[in-house]
């Protein structure tokens, strides 16, 4: 099977609106080259959802330049005309397949994507419904899970806090959302009984900002949240402090109530 291409435009940028193609950028001198190209070409005829082009620098300068190659062998994944992976030198054929999982597009990635996006406009509905094909699927996705979490964070706390404590994340951003999760949680679980409140002059404020979250009035709880920051910063083991940042994490910057509370917030705290 031939793998060079003809014209970049077709093979490569138009081809990858339908294929994804890796393109392995090489020159006939280059050793590690020669080492490479016949694990990425075993690879490309196995495979059937990539193809496999190979671009000789010496022969298309202009392709190497346009897509800043500098130090051959250079392996580019296109998708959509786009680069959405990379790497330079020799890999062993393990590392190849490595990288080919992790960047290859796919529909549980399209999915994860689309969730995030839909979770940062505040649409936890539409979250909700990208995910759970993706949970069908692999119940014990670990990103997938921390997203589901957040979705159903303020719907169904109690089944949100066990997806959160399932998930095995070392991702910073994930593990605040499985935290902002259980504060949620644990809260809302109060606002059925809290008599697991300590007293203090703070604790009816905290209870109406725990009302209105269990209401879904963001303003409102945000509001009575930072009023005891205020005054009582240390009521309930610095509770209000984090049900304002697990509030912003899990509602998105681009929320209405976090735009409209966030530097009152931060002005509350010094």
């Amino acid at each position: 099977m031939a793998y060079e291409d003809d014209d970049f435009q077709d093979d490569v940028i138009e081809a990858s609106e339908d294929t994804p193609v890796v393109v392995d950028f090489w020159a006939p001198w280059c050793g590690p080259c020669r080492q490479l190209s016949p694990v990425l070409e075993s690879l490309a005829e196995a495979a059937d959802d990539w193809r496999l082009v190979k671009v000789n620098v010496d022969d298309n300068q202009e392709a190497a330049q346009a897509y800043g190659v500098r130090g051959i062998p250079a392996v580019k994944l296109f998708a959509d005309g786009e680069v959405v992976g990379e790497f330079t030198g020799a890999k062993p054929e393990h590392a190849i397949k490595k990288w080919l999982e992790e960047n290859l597009p796919s529909e549980e990635k399209s999915r994860i994507e689309d969730a995030k996006a839909a979770l940062e406009d505040g649409d936890h509905e539409e979250a909700e419904q990208l995910l759970w094909p993706v949970l069908e699927e692999k119940p014990n996705h670990d990103e997938a899970q921390v997203l589901m979490a957040r979705a159903l964070a303020f719907k169904d706390p109690t089944r949100a806090q066990a997806l959160a404590d399932a998930a095995q994340v070392a991702d910073p951003t994930l593990r605040q959302v499985r935290e902002s999760v259980e504060t949620i949680a644990r809260l809302l679980e109060m606002a059925d009984d809290p008599s697991a409140l300590p007293e203090g002059d703070a604790r009816d404020t905290y209870l109406d900002a725990i009302d209105a979250l269990a209401e879904q009035d963001f303003d409102a709880a945000l509001d009575h949240f930072i009023d005891v920051v205020r005054v009582h910063r240390d009521y309930d083991d610095d509770g209000a402090r984090k049900a304002c940042i697990a509030l912003f994490t899990l509602l998105g910057e681009e929320h209405p109530a976090v735009q409209e509370h966030r530097r009152t917030f931060d002005m509350a705290l010094y």
